[in-house]
């Protein structure tokens, strides 16, 4: 993976956006994503991709007894231990094509907008089913196949006026050159069906698939949001390992 958020000036934008700023609440799918949650009472969670821990301190105040969470980034772990106060709570620096090194069992496993910085999404999956326990809950977020096909994820306008969103190259997966929060950024277009099929194959249960659209408080409050009704930007899955 590479690693934009450790660059300076990358990371300082990112400070900006409003789920960095307001958490949770500040992310367009969180209303959406708080729902594929399972009960954390008594839990032991695992979080891919934790970035400032919103996600780990969610489920600590949810009942969770436990909780790992991992991330390439030394400033986002930086910042995750600046703001957590729990001892249940342990943040390490690991880059999500390396989970064969983690060990023990997890009642759940959670990503919030990682795997697309990832190309092999088997290996993810074959290392989630590996340290989830029977009946295992894996609830992800990624940016959907349709935003990320064309790759740079930009609207397409005609003389000022917009147009459509681009989706081309949709079933040639692999890198993508996008363009966020000021420098050109390598990501990994998936289809839907490998998103899913993966799940399957590995003998995981779908339990949900979801498209968030925004919120109606979000598209009152911002009416520039009307836009984001026209494609799906994320993608969220739950699923469930096998029972013994």
């Amino acid at each position: 993976m590479t690693n934009h958020y450790n660059d300076e000036a990358f990371f300082e934008a990112y400070q900006e956006m409003d789920r960095s700023k307001f958490g949770l609440e500040g992310a367009g799918e969180w209303h959406e994503l708080q729902k594929l949650l399972p009960d954390f009472q008594g839990m032991r969670v695992l979080d891919l991709g934790c970035g400032y821990g919103w996600h780990c301190r969610y489920a600590v105040a949810q009942g969770a007894v436990s909780v790992l969470g991992i991330d390439l980034s030394s400033k986002m772990l930086a910042k995750a231990r600046e703001l957590t106060e729990s001892s249940k709570i342990v943040y390490q620096e690991l880059d999500l094509r390396q989970l064969e090194q983690l060990e023990g069992e997890f009642d759940v496993i959670i990503s919030s907008l990682a795997f697309h910085y990832v190309e092999d999404f088997h290996q993810i999956v074959t290392q989630v089913k590996r340290l989830l326990v029977p009946q295992g809950k894996f609830v992800f977020s990624v940016e959907h196949p349709v935003y990320t096909a064309e790759g740079r994820q930009e609207w397409c306008y005609d003389e000022g006026q917009l147009k459509h969103w681009p989706v081309d190259n949709y079933y040639i997966e692999g890198s993508r050159q996008s363009h966020f929060l000021g420098q050109d950024i390598v990501k990994y277009h998936k289809t839907l069906t490998t998103y899913l099929n993966t799940l399957l194959v590995n003998e995981f249960t779908l339990k949900q698939v979801v498209e968030p659209q925004p919120s109606q408080d979000k598209l009152a409050q911002i009416p520039e949001m009307k836009e984001e009704l026209r494609r799906p930007m994320m993608l969220l899955v739950s699923a469930e390992t096998k029972a013994d």
